[in-house]
């Protein structure tokens, strides 16, 4: 399986639903535990997508800047 934001996101939200049904103390800060740390792995791996995307971002614009110097060059 995936570790993506929905999927921790989706987990998140029915730790959360199964928190607000339950009926007995424990159960319910379990549940409560779980959400909580269903959520901090949803937003960290919102956080790498984010860096990911930069990091791309960046290594694009390198190789279109090393493209155009190299065509500026022209041949040796």
């Amino acid at each position: 399986m995936a570790a993506t934001y929905e999927f921790y996101h989706e987990r998140a939200e029915a730790a959360a639903a199964a928190a607000a049904k339950a009926t007995l103390v424990n159960v319910r800060d379990r549940e409560l535990r779980a959400e909580a740390t269903w959520r901090g792995l949803a937003e960290q791996a919102r956080k790498s997508m984010v860096e990911r995307e930069k990091a791309d971002a960046a290594r694009m614009a390198k190789r279109e800047a090393e493209a155009l110097a190299a065509g500026q060059a022209g041949p040796a």
